[in-house]
């Protein structure tokens, strides 16, 4: 990756074993840049990795990953300049329609995304939005619920990267569609929270075209020197900004030619 480690491998772990604390205790920390003020995206990665590594070893399983900070609306939320990836287990995973507790989070907000199911492996580098459509079986919609660990939603590209980009839970839903009968960079999306509308967006927020935000993921991980396996469930970044949701809000996400998605939240 461009950018070098600056974390010693204590620090990576100390800096892992903070971040997994503030996710299963539901307590908000200060940016981990605070401490570490020469922490780079490679070292954001390091952490990321490590909590993946021991979220593996606890039994949870890889389903796909996540790309962050994918549309300028949300760069421009979040003051940053280049986009992240986050990875997804079993356990982040909700049921279509279900009741999601919100006890175990801090401050969490959703976004509509249209998810790519891949059913042949993806390598990089130069991997191509073209080659992430020619890769794909199909793609439906989602909701991610996203979460950040940092106090006030405030952080720097290294620490959401080391947070495993906000990353907290999802919901996959509608009707799946061969991305060979869709425009998928005119695709409009409406994001209802309790009937009323707070967001709006089209999927061409999304980098242009949504698989574009796919392939720099598959690009991303090429320089952690991982590919991207057939079968994953890839969220290709949020099209409306993210909404904060809490206990009694129901949620529906329309999308046009894939159907709705929704959730209610609860204590």
């Amino acid at each position: 990756m461009s950018d070098e480690l600056t974390l010693s491998r204590e620090d990576v772990v100390r800096l892992c074993e903070r971040v997994e604390g503030a996710q299963s205790r539901a307590q908000a920390i200060p940016k981990l840049t605070d401490e570490y003020p020469r922490m780079t995206v490679a070292d954001g990665y390091a952490v990321q990795n490590e909590l993946r590594r021991r979220f593996v070893a606890q039994g949870q399983r890889l389903v796909g990953w996540k790309a962050g900070l994918t549309s300028k609306a949300k760069m421009r939320q979040m003051g940053v300049d280049v986009p992240s990836i986050g990875f997804l287990t079993d356990r982040m995973a909700c049921p279509e329609s279900s009741a999601i507790s919100v006890s175990g989070l801090i401050h969490p907000r959703v976004e509509c995304e249209v998810a790519f199911v891949t059913r042949e492996t993806l390598r990089g580098p130069g991997c191509t939005a073209q080659d992430v459509l020619a890769a794909t079986d199909h793609v439906l919609p989602a909701v991610e619920i996203i979460d950040s660990r940092f106090a006030g939603f405030k952080f720097d590209l290294p620490s959401v990267i080391a947070d495993n980009s906000s990353s907290a839970r999802f919901v996959g839903g509608g009707r799946a569609r061969y991305v060979e009968d869709l425009d998928l960079r005119t695709l409009g999306v409406v994001l209802e929270k309790n009937g009323e509308i707070l967001g709006l967006g089209a999927s061409a927020a999304v980098l242009g075209h949504p698989a574009e935000a796919v392939a720099m993921l598959v690009n991303i991980l090429a320089g952690l020197g991982e590919s991207l396996p057939a079968g994953s469930f890839v969220m290709s970044g949020g099209i409306t900004e993210a909404i904060p949701v809490g206990p009694g809000d129901s949620v529906v996400a329309r999308f046009q030619e894939l159907g709705s998605v929704s959730m209610r939240f609860v204590e």
